[in-house]
């Protein structure tokens, strides 16, 4: 057995002639404190002291040597090699008087080891993230998410991320919890925002939201986008019109158009609907946010106006008689925010109407009198009586109020805006409603649409301003256009004649225009410019005011009098009082001294 284990170490050294390192050291027991110690009285096992100094070839008591390579690719074989004189142990510990050697393949020395492998990172395998997704993972919007970013820890600690500690999590909690208790108050978009619209930054103001980035695209898609829906939905209706009113029967317009509109208009339903559903679901702070903005919560009248526009403009072909129960599905929304913001209006607080007063109210106006326009159409009488009343009775208060300007509408804007066309939309469908109430396009009808026709008239002839940026709420604008082109149908069938031929012509090709224009610039704007959804910056304004800089004029004249009241008011102003003249009123024993 001795003699064939050293023919196997001889071919082995003749095959390799290059040394392989050993990968075990000697190391004696008296230079790693605590390890082996023994105490004063106890002899050792071994019988003689292990000599550490001799150089590399030398003959140790062990001679069991494993050498393995440095790297797959070292292309050096591992050599296990045992002396049959190691077999000698005294009590199962190695007997230091065996004499034992290490199995050498060559006489060269060992080159230079290199390793290739790498260090494996601390923490984490996993590759870092591209630019896109670290955006979406970016913590400064958990304050706007629904689960403020619960649901992505949890999956990222079943994919094996390190954990945050407990109180780090409640750190982040409370700050979230503090910061969505309460919607910033009305007063504060006044205070924060600018613009027709209140969705421009004033300089002084600072957002919660990181403004040197792009958001995530759920944050930037505004309710107002539905207004897209209301512009195609109703042209669906016009160009049933124009194929069905016997006014414009010389047209000869197919009903084919109306098809197709309106399955357009189904499909951009579906989309904008679920698209801002899903944003409801992920980013619900944002959605609240929109639905305290004193001209957002408009358009939330929006989705529901454009369902009815779809009942309106539903083609023969499709559905000959819509189901009564779809009216009160589709009302029964709107009556649920009128009680809502027609009470803020006559509360008489915040939210009172001299002070939130908008073109943009027109939207929760007309939603009475789509209501009114179907009904009858279905066989209903009561219902859609009762949503005209309420809608002629908030409608005239509103155009008042609008057309007074008041020191304390806030949000009118100075020069004209498309907004002001939503003052046609309220008459032209209360017109058509109260028609289809009647049976007839009588008296009440035509006065409702005279004062609709006048308004378009008046603003078709008014400079707009061109400094204004689009914006998806341009959209909202296009239907008040169409509305009126369909009530000129309906009163062109009750009084026929060249002119209002003519007129209705006219109107269905202006609207037309507008709505394909508007079509354009919002495909220009989302795929060219890229800039159709910009950081919706109105619904991220801080809850709390900026420090006001307060100046003292008057110092450099001298006058002992301003000196001196500016010494009374530091002198008896208290910091808890909102009231400065309370502050400026000087006790009566101080008072009689000065």
């Amino acid at each position: 057995m001795d003699h064939s284990e050293h023919v196997d170490s001889t071919e082995l050294q003749e095959i390799t002639p290059e040394a392989v390192p050993s990968l075990l050291k000697l190391v004696s027991t008296n230079r790693v404190a605590g390890f082996d110690s023994i105490t004063e009285g106890e002899t050792s096992v071994l019988s003689k002291p292990i000599d550490t100094s001799q150089a590399n070839g030398h003959q140790r008591k062990l001679s069991i040597s494993i050498s393995m390579p440095s790297s797959p690719t070292a292309g050096t074989k591992s050599v296990f090699s045992v002396d049959d004189k190691a077999k000698s142990f005294n009590n199962e510990i190695p007997d230091s008087s065996v004499a034992s050697g290490i199995a050498t393949l060559g006489k060269k020395e060992p080159k230079g080891v290199k390793f290739l492998s790498q260090p494996m990172p601390k923490g984490s395998v996993f590759v870092e993230p591209p630019p896109h997704i670290k955006k979406l993972k970016d913590k400064r919007f958990d304050s706007f998410k629904t689960w403020s970013g619960k649901l992505e820890r949890k999956l990222s600690h079943l994919r094996g991320r390190p954990r945050i500690s407990e109180s780090e999590e409640e750190e982040e909690e409370s700050v979230r919890n503090s910061e969505n208790n309460e919607a910033p108050p009305v007063d504060r978009y006044f205070d924060a925002l600018q613009g027709p619209e209140l969705e421009t930054l004033r300089p002084s103001e600072e957002i919660v939201l990181p403004d040197d980035k792009t958001w995530p695209f759920l944050l930037r898609f505004p309710v107002s986008s539905f207004g897209i829906c209301l512009g195609v939905s109703s042209q669906a209706i016009m160009w049933k019109a124009l194929a069905t009113a016997s006014s414009t029967k010389f047209l000869h317009i197919n009903l084919t158009i109306n098809l197709i509109l309106w399955w357009i208009s189904v499909a951009l339903v579906a989309i904008v609907s679920s698209i801002y559903l899903l944003k409801t679901i992920l980013y619900f702070e944002a959605v609240r946010r929109e639905y305290y903005h004193p001209i957002r919560v408009n358009f939330f009248f929006a989705p529901w106006i454009a369902l009815l526009f779809l009942a309106l403009g539903v083609p023969p072909s499709v559905a000959s008689k819509l189901p009564v129960a779809l009216w009160y599905v589709l009302m029964t929304p709107i009556f649920c925010l009128e009680l809502k913001i027609y009470g803020q209006w006559m509360s008489g607080g915040q939210r009172r109407l001299s002070k939130v007063a908008n073109p943009s109210n027109h939207l929760s106006i007309v939603g009475n009198f789509v209501g009114a326009l179907l009904g009858p159409s279905m066989g209903l009488k009561e219902g859609p009586i009762f949503f005209f009343a309420v809608g002629l009775a908030h409608y005239t208060v509103l155009f008042v109020t609008l057309y007074q300007r008041l020191p304390t509408n806030e949000t009118l804007p100075k020069e004209l805006h498309p907004v002001f066309f939503l003052f046609v939309a309220a008459p032209s469908v209360a017109s058509m409603a109260w028609a289809n109430i009647q049976g007839s396009f009588d008296y009440g009808s035509r006065i409702a649409y005279f004062i609709a026709l006048f308004l378009y008239f008046s603003l078709s002839d008014s400079d707009f301003s061109s400094n204004y940026r689009f914006s998806l709420a341009w959209w909202a604008y296009t239907f008040p256009m169409t509305g009126a082109a369909i009530a000129t149908m309906r009163y062109s069938s009750a009084v026929t004649n060249v002119v209002t031929q003519t007129l209705s012509l006219a109107l269905s090709i202006v609207a037309t225009l507008t709505v394909t224009a508007l079509l354009f610039s919002t495909i220009l704007h989302a795929f060219v410019l890229r800039d159709l959804f910009p950081n919706d910056i109105a619904i991220a304004i801080s809850d709390r005011k900026p420090k006001p800089h307060r100046k003292w004029f008057n110092l450099g004249n001298g006058s002992s009098d301003h000196s001196r009241d500016i010494e009374m008011f530091l002198k008896f102003a208290n910091a808890d009082s909102k009231d400065i003249e309370a502050a400026l009123k000087i006790p009566n024993a101080e008072a009689t001294s000065v």
